[in-house]
């Protein structure tokens, strides 16, 4: 007989999940002390997650019907490579929940999903100094990539960049 604390659900998030959603990225950001950098809303994520033109896809574990962990992806493209791929934005597990292969079976998940629209790989990015993070994915060998480097523009340096004239000098 199975005990249904011990079984595992992955399935697709939906609207009615947007709360959960937003209160477990909330976590992630004070698991990795960058509780402060979100600034995301419920709103936010249920305008652009699961409106008319969605910007990224979820998946819920559960376990016995109870919220586990989450995974929030959203298709990435190789010119490189010719071939689709996923990019994981957030993976985040419970707690209590640790330990049990859901962050492995999230990103599985995610991987077999971008495999069956002809997707070739993922990519993922890690605080530096999350070093547990780092071995999780050393361990399903989502190894680290020593030939790039995250770069990022964001807020006001961000709406002056994409509002800039196109014929206006570098600076």
């Amino acid at each position: 007989m199975t005990d249904p604390a011990n079984d595992i659900l992955i399935r697709p998030g939906t609207v009615e999940d947007v709360e959960t959603i937003h209160a477990a990225l909330l976590r992630l950001g004070a698991h990795t002390g960058a509780h402060q950098e979100i600034t995301s809303t419920a709103d936010d994520l249920r305008s652009y997650g699961f409106g008319e033109k969605p910007s990224f896809s979820t998946l819920i574990a559960e376990v016995g019907g109870e919220f586990a962990g989450l995974g929030l992806h959203f298709p990435i493209f190789s010119t490189w490579m010719g071939r689709p791929g996923v990019y994981v934005q957030d993976l985040y597990v419970e707690d209590r929940f640790r330990g049990r292969r859901i962050g492995e079976r999230l990103l599985r998940r995610a991987a077999r999903e971008c495999r069956q629209d002809g997707g070739v790989y993922l990519r993922l990015s890690v605080d530096t100094d999350n070093e547990t993070a780092k071995a999780f994915y050393e361990r399903l060998g989502i190894a680290w990539s020593s030939y790039e480097q995250v770069q990022k523009i964001v807020g006001d340096a961000f709406f002056a960049f994409a509002d800039a004239p196109d014929d206006e000098e570098p600076r």
